[in-house]
């Protein structure tokens, strides 16, 4: 299964550009299903058909479906629920109030991921188009794997032990007095089922001939700062790019004296974004008269965008993280574009690399020749950060 994730800043077009690549890849005769996983939907109002959790048949061959967090939740993780539900309730909140709290902030991010990986398993569609939340929630998406297995594996696994063998001695003493049960083995599980599934497509998510991100952006200077950066965090979870859309450029046509100055500016940020985003392809989209609502106007942006061409295909493939071996020294070489090297920690424990920019962190699994290793240095490199690895006993 081909997958793509459209992302970009809360505003800038996404859906729409997802809805029209969805629309072409039927039209070459692939099971398309286009996928909104952002919390506030708009993909329904983009084909202007009504849509619901379920795929629902757009048109020959297309599909589209908008994420519904809580029937997610209770078809894939009905137990925790229930306890989270049954917790809440006794500490004095009504029903309703406990179920709709019973959704954790963050959760519709994993569900997110649970859905991807369902239909990836399911097999009834060539291609599936995610319509992903704005540029912030959807990094966090694409982070759960790598920073969910650490949680995971050295937190999570010990305390679900624990709690299994504790429960018979203390559930006597702890029901009457707090109102509610401990978790029982159910509960316990659903939790690490769920790390495993994520875990699981996190192989999906970093093969580059399967699945690639397309950013979507309009010619502005925050616009351009924010995708710039969300570029370099994708590298940094090892998920390529593979093309960015310059959207919403204002006609050459159009020579009304209000907007001369939008144009000038326009002209430099687009010229910003082949420059920056070198050496990934970039499709420019006019800003159209009208509004990029129904299928009619989706059949427009779909000719502009892609003509004859087959938007399934990779359009550049991206390689974010190699090792390269010279004589007996090893380097990693992680692309991060425009991220300037003292933005950069750098921290090993074990077998494990933590990467850290920002708020963004990775822990990356070192292969065995590495592992044993300790970082040497590092320096950047034409947006490459290239790590030495030394053998410390002898030097």
């Amino acid at each position: 299964m081909r997958v793509i994730l459209m992302t970009g800043k809360g505003g800038v077009g996404k859906t729409s550009v997802a809805a029209a690549t969805g629309l072409r890849c039927a039209e070459l005769g692939y099971k398309t299903l286009v996928l909104s996983t952002d919390p506030a939907h708009s993909l329904a109002d983009s084909f202007d058909l009504e849509l619901g959790h379920e795929p629902k048949l757009v048109r020959s061959n297309l599909w589209g479906a908008e994420l519904d967090a809580l029937m997610e939740l209770e078809g894939n993780w009905g137990a925790v629920k229930r306890y989270i539900t049954q917790v809440l309730q006794a500490r004095g909140l009504e029903g309703v109030q406990a179920e709709e709290l019973a959704i954790l902030p963050g959760m519709d991010e994993i569900f997110g991921l649970v859905r991807m990986k369902r239909h990836y398993d399911e097999g009834d569609f060539d291609v599936l188009i995610i319509d992903s939340a704005p540029t912030g929630t959807a990094l966090r998406l694409l982070s759960l794997p790598e920073v969910g297995g650490w949680y995971m594996r050295r937190f999570y696994k010990p305390l679900q032990g624990m709690s299994v063998a504790l429960r018979p001695l203390f559930e006597p003493i702890f029901k009457p007095i707090t109102g509610f049960s401990l978790p029982d083995k159910e509960v316990m599980d659903a939790p690490y089922e769920f790390y495993e599934q994520i875990e699981a497509l996190e192989k999906v998510l970093t093969d580059n001939t399967q699945t690639s991100v397309r950013l979507v952006m309009n010619p502005e200077k925050m616009v351009i700062k924010e995708s710039l950066r969300a570029h370099a965090y994708l590298s940094l979870y090892n998920v390529a790019t593979d093309l960015v859309v310059a959207n919403r450029i204002i006609p050459e046509e159009v020579n009304d004296p209000f907007f001369q100055r939008w144009k000038e500016n326009q002209q430099i940020y687009k010229q910003e974004i082949y420059d920056n985003f070198h050496p990934l392809p970039v499709k420019e989209v006019p800003l159209y008269s009208e509004e990029m609502c129904g299928l009619a106007a989706l059949e427009k942006l779909k000719e502009t965008l892609y003509r004859n061409e087959d938007p399934s295909q990779v359009f550049y493939k991206e390689n974010t993280v190699k090792v390269v071996q010279e004589k007996d020294n090893y380097s990693l070489e992680l692309y991060l574009p425009g991220i300037p090297k003292e933005q950069i920690q750098l921290n090993k424990t074990g077998d494990e690399l933590n990467i850290r920019i920002g708020n963004h962190r990775r822990n990356l699994v070192l292969p065995q020749a590495l592992a044993a290793l300790q970082p040497g240095g590092a320096k950047m490199e034409e947006d490459h950060l290239k790590i030495r690895f030394v053998d410390t006993a002898k030097v």
